[in-house]
C-alpha cells in the first residue's frame, strides 16, 4: 500500500503512549533522585540517562510507524533466529547481575536479548498464524511447529535464570495461539505438561521459593525479608491517600523503597498522584488496550489482525502484572511498567513495537484520509464543487 493510499494513525493512541513516556521523566526523576545523589554525587544524574531512553523511545515508535508492516512478514523468521542466537551467546558471555546472565554489555551499554526475543517470537507467531490459517488445529503440521520455537525462546530466558520473562513469553505465545483459533484440547495438553514443569522450575531456586512463601503468608526470617519490597510499596500507596502527597514530595524514595525507580516505580506513582492519579495512570493503558483491540478488528490482513493483539496484549499484560505487583495482589516478579520504568532495553522495543501497531491503523479504515470527489448535480463537477467523503 503506497503512502498515498494510507488512512490517518490511530492518533489517540499515539498521544496516550507519548504522555506515559513523558510523564515517565517526572516520575524517575523523584523515585531516583535521592539514590542518585548518594551514588553519582548528583541527582539529575539518572533522570539524564533515562531521558536519553525516552528519546531513543521516540525515534523506534516513529521508525515502527513509517515501516510497512507487510515488509516485517519476511523478517520475522531472520529477527527470531538471530535472538535465539543472542539469546545463546547471553548465556556464554553475558554480564552477570544478582546471579542472573540476561544482559550483552558494549562498554558502558546494555542490551537484554530477552526484549528482542519476545517480540521477534510475537511477530514470527503472526506470522505463521496467518500463512498456516486453520492449519493450526494440525497437532503435528500446526500446533508442533509454533510450540518448537515457543518451548526454544522459552527455555533460553529460563536458563539466565529469568523466570517472570520466560513465563511471560510462555503466556503471551499461549494467547496467541487461542486468538489464532488452536484446539482447546491441545492448548489443554500443553498446560498439562509444561506448567506443572514451570511450577517445579520456579520452586528449585531459593530466592524465587522464598518469594512464593512470602507471597503467601510464610513465616521465615528470609521471606519476610524477600516481601519487604512490596510492604513499602502497599506504603507508599497508603501514604498518597486520595490525591497523593504531591510531584517530587514522595517518601519511600529515600531509601525505603529499593530500587524504586524500576520494576516498583507505580507505588511512587501512588504515593505522589494518590488514588486519582493511580486510577488516570492505568486509565491510559485500558486506553491503549481498547483501541489496540479495536485496531486488530478494522485490521484488512490475518497478519495485521494477529500482530495488532500481539503487541497490544504485551504491553497490557505487563503493565497490569506490574501493578499486580506493586499492589500486592501477585507475587514479586521482575517485570518493569512499560514506557515508566527505568531501563532502556524495554522501552525502546516496546515504542518500536507500538510503532508497528500504529502503522497497522494507518492501513485500517478507522481514520480515513478526506479525500477531495466531485458533488453530483453541481454545476462544475469536477473543478470548483467538491465534497469530503471518509
Amino acid at each position: 500500500m503506497s503512502r498515498a493510499d494510507r488512512n490517518h494513525i490511530d492518533l489517540s493512541m499515539l498521544i496516550a503512549v507519548l504522555i506515559l513516556m513523558l510523564l515517565s521523566l517526572g516520575i524517575v526523576y523523584s523515585a531516583s533522585s535521592t539514590y542518585a545523589q548518594a551514588k553519582y554525587g548528583e541527582s539529575e544524574h539518572m533522570l539524564a540517562n533515562h531521558a536519553i531512553k525516552v528519546l531513543l523511545g521516540v525515534l523506534a515508535l516513529f521508525i515502527g510507524m513509517r515501516i510497512d508492516y507487510h515488509h516485517l512478514q519476511k523478517l520475522t523468521k531472520p529477527a527470531l533466529l538471530v535472538s535465539v542466537g543472542l539469546l545463546l551467546i547471553t548465556l556464554i558471555l553475558g554480564g552477570e547481575t544478582k546471579g542472573s546472565t540476561r544482559w550483552l554489555r558494549f562498554g558502558s551499554l546494555g542490551f537484554q536479548p530477552s526484549e528482542l526475543a519476545k517480540y521477534a517470537l510475537l511477530f514470527h507467531l503472526s506470522t505463521l498464524l496467518a500463512v498456516k490459517g486453520d492449519l493450526i488445529r494440525d497437532f503435528k503440521k500446526g500446533f508442533i511447529p509454533m510450540m518448537v520455537w515457543i518451548g526454544a525462546v522459552t527455555l533460553l530466558v529460563l536458563l539466565q535464570p529469568n523466570f517472570s520473562m520466560g513465563a511471560m513469553i510462555f503466556l503471551l505465545s499461549c494467547v496467541m495461539l487461542f486468538v489464532g483459533n488452536a484446539r482447546m484440547s491441545h492448548l489443554g495438553l500443553t498446560f498439562a505438561v509444561l506448567v506443572p514443569v514451570l511450577l517445579i522450575y520456579m520452586m528449585s531456586a531459593p530466592y524465587r521459593r522464598e518469594r512464593i512463601m512470602s507471597y503467601i503468608g510464610g513465616g521465615s526470617k528470609d521471606s519476610v525479608k524477600s516481601h519487604y519490597q512490596v510492604d513499602q510499596g502497599k506504603i507508599a500507596f497508603g501514604n498518597g491517600g486520595i490525591f497523593g502527597v504531591g510531584p517530587g514530595e514522595s517518601k519511600q524514595r529515600d531509601f525505603f523503597l529499593p530500587e524504586s525507580y524500576g520494576d516498583f516505580v507505580f507505588s511512587i506513582v501512588g504515593e505522589e498522584y494518590g488514588f486519582v492519579g493511580t486510577i488516570s495512570f492505568l486509565g491510559l493503558f485500558l486506553f491503549i488496550l481498547i483501541r489496540g483491540f479495536k485496531i486488530a478488528k478494522f485490521a484488512h490482513d490475518a497478519f495485521g489482525r494477529q500482530l495488532a493483539i500481539a503487541v497490544t496484549c504485551a504491553i497490557t499484560l505487563y503493565a497490569l502484572i506490574n501493578a499486580g505487583v506493586t499492589l500486592g495482589i501477585l507475587p514479586t516478579t521482575g517485570l518493569p511498567m512499560p514506557f515508566v520504568s527505568y531501563g532502556g532495553t524495554s522501552m525502546v522495543f516496546s515504542a518500536c513495537a507500538i510503532g508497528v501497531l500504529l502503522n497497522i491503523s494507518s492501513q485500517t479504515d478507522l481514520h480515513p484520509r478526506a479525500r477531495q470527489v466531485p458533488v453530483l448535480g453541481s454545476v462544475n463537477a469536477g473543478e470548483a464543487n467538491v465534497g469530503k467523503v471518509y
